[in-house]
């Protein structure tokens, strides 16, 4: 095969290169109009091309005939590409790259009720933790994995849940405002990626050191490495999600950390208690 034919997707998404070309698209136009850093675009367009790589190419193909290659998928799809895209923090720039007529439209619609209630579910701070580790934990379930795997549809949809997904956690994570109008408070945005990385540590743990191949649809779909025995590849797998993305998990953590930092030391961060006045005694301040 030659390198250039790597880059033939496995499957044509239609829909995923309108999102992909629209999105940068979007993100082009701003960068005219706001003052981006270098940095920034280098997270934007790493994201984006990894992203691209790993759902619109021949390494689909690997992913649905080894474990821990769709392992290594998801945790691009999941935690990698969302992080890096959303650490450049493209939604004002992609905002501003929208046409005059389409931003009106889009700032009205966020007045109405609609608006309102579904930026509310896209920003929840409880709902979108729980997402982001049960729409991984739960394609892992055998059964949900071997129907998702043996459907297109269901495997379209598993696909495009994490990533989705991915982007509201991160969201909440590397925002860097004090609470309000963030809807995490600074010690949450650092609380929620421990919370949310024990499941995911615990689900690979177990696969990692079960004695028995828990996903044999990948024997049945035809391994695409002859000769990896099941518990090797699922082994793999296990260890990818125990390891991977626990540090990325970890990388939250410290970012949000940094966050507290910031906003400490610019004495941004939300007093939990004033001083009361108690009778007969003069309150100072």
């Amino acid at each position: 095969m030659h390198y250039l034919d790597w880059l033939t997707p496995w499957e044509f998404s239609p829909a995923f290169l309108i999102c992909f070309l629209g999105g940068a698209w979007l993100f082009i136009r701003g960068t005219r109009v706001h003052k981006v850093s270098i940095w920034r675009r280098a997270l934007f367009w790493s994201g984006m091309v990894i992203l691209y790589l790993t759902m619109h190419t021949q390494l689909d193909y690997y992913a649905e005939r080894m474990f821990f290659i769709h392992r290594l998928q998801h945790l691009v799809l999941h935690h990698l590409g969302p992080l890096l895209i959303m650490g450049a923090y493209p939604g004002q720039v992609m905002r501003a790259g929208l046409p005059m007529r389409w931003r009106i439209r889009l700032r009205d619609f966020r007045l109405t009720g609609g608006g309102r209630a579904l930026e509310a579910v896209l920003t929840h701070r409880i709902l979108v933790p729980f997402l982001f580790v049960i729409l991984v934990v739960g394609f892992l379930v055998p059964t949900v994995q071997f129907y998702s795997m043996l459907d297109w549809r269901l495997y379209r949809l598993m696909n495009w849940s994490v990533v989705i997904s991915g982007f509201m956690y991160w969201n909440l994570i590397l925002d860097r405002r004090p609470s309000p109008p963030a809807v995490l408070s600074p010690g949450g945005r650092v609380l929620c990626p421990v919370i949310t990385m024990v499941p995911q540590i615990i689900a690979g743990a177990i696969i990692t050191f079960s004695e028995r191949d828990l996903y044999p649809i990948f024997d049945l779909c035809g391994r695409a490495i002859p000769g990896m025995p099941a518990i090797t590849d699922q082994a793999i797998g296990g260890l990818t999600m125990w390891v991977l993305a626990g540090f990325i998990e970890v990388f939250g953590v410290l970012y949000a950390l940094s966050t507290v930092m910031r906003l400490s030391s610019r004495n941004r961060l939300p007093q939990r208690s004033r001083r009361r006045g108690v009778p007969g005694m003069p309150v100072t301040s």
